[in-house]
């Protein structure tokens, strides 16, 4: 068989097209479950906001330390952020159930989710080390920085795959069985 005949319909190589159905998000089903979740709202919403809280938390937290002054207020902010995260991540299960259902960890997901724990700990690890007093307050933002920028990785990942899926039309929907 010739490498001309190994083509599809579209003139793109098979090999080629399998590699591109492997990358879609959504089968037409999810898509249409997706756009009809009113969870799909609720985290457009809260990953806005999520995200502004980790800015303003930064330059607190960053104020911090490099003046020593505000500690209190970049506390309060660490504390407001990771409700923030506790928050979407609480919806965004429930949004994963009612698109693919289950709670966390489905197909298109799969490793953001996994990374997502990884926040999840360390930003719980800042609450119970401030709560529980067993770092020093500048120990304590430091951790609070490394739950940052934790959080930032995989926001760039839910950002890829909001922009995939943007760009996915309904007619792309994935070709490959689960």
């Amino acid at each position: 068989m010739s490498r001309e005949n190994d083509k599809d319909n579209k003139g793109m190589p098979h090999d080629a097209r399998e590699a591109v159905n492997l990358r879609q998000l959504y089968t037409e089903d999810e898509r249409r479950r997706r756009d009809a979740s009113p969870w799909t709202v609720v985290q457009g919403i809260l990953a806005p906001l999520q995200f502004f809280a980790l800015i303003v938390s930064t330059v607190l937290v960053w104020r911090y330390l490099d003046a020593g002054v505000g500690g209190e207020a970049a506390t309060v902010s660490v504390v407001i952020k990771t409700l923030f995260l506790y928050a979407i991540m609480v919806t965004g299960a429930i949004w994963e159930r009612d698109v693919f259902g289950q709670y966390l960890f489905a197909r298109p997901f799969f490793w953001e989710d996994v990374v997502s724990m990884l926040v999840m700990a360390l930003h719980t690890a800042y609450l119970v080390v401030m709560a529980f007093g067993l770092l020093p307050l500048v120990e304590q933002l430091y951790l609070a920085l490394v739950a940052y920028l934790a959080y930032v990785i995989t926001a760039a990942q839910f950002l890829i795959k909001f922009r995939l899926a943007r760009i996915q039309t309904p007619g792309q929907a994935m070709a490959v069985s689960r």
